[in-house]
């Protein structure tokens, strides 16, 4: 069975974040795409805009100094345009690490995704972590 277009699209996306890829990252997204980080810390926040997430995503990087890692485990579509991946996180950061599951809830539309919606699998460790 062939994998739902809207789900390569995401594995498209964490492959090309996994390498550091950012022009292939912004060409997967539409210009007005938003990232939408919880919690309550330095990326906490709505990032709105292709250029406002590639620079939440340049910023991770250089906080965790190049360790921020994500591992995907599985994506879903619903075929009405919304994906759901699941994945792991590993990090350090000074004298921190973490090592976390979550997802992102990606909305796509025309091929391109316009809208992430993070979700971690402890809020109190994620706060703690980017203090």
């Amino acid at each position: 069975m062939a994998e739902h277009p809207d789900c390569t699209v995401v594995r498209q996306g964490y492959e090309a974040f996994g390498k550091g890829a950012m022009e292939t990252l912004a060409g997967l997204m539409t210009s007005d795409a938003t990232h939408h980080v919880p919690g309550q810390h330095i990326l906490s926040g709505h990032h709105k805009g292709r250029e406002a997430c590639l620079q939440l995503y340049s910023r991770i990087i250089e906080e965790t100094n190049g360790t921020y890692r994500v591992e995907l485990q599985d994506v879903f579509a619903d075929g009405r345009g919304h994906v759901m991946a699941v994945h792991k996180t590993y990090a350090d950061r000074g004298d921190r690490g973490v090592e976390m599951p979550g997802g992102i809830f990606f909305t796509i539309v025309g091929g391109k995704v316009s809208d992430l919606d993070e979700c971690v699998g402890d809020i109190d460790v994620e706060n703690e972590f980017w203090r």
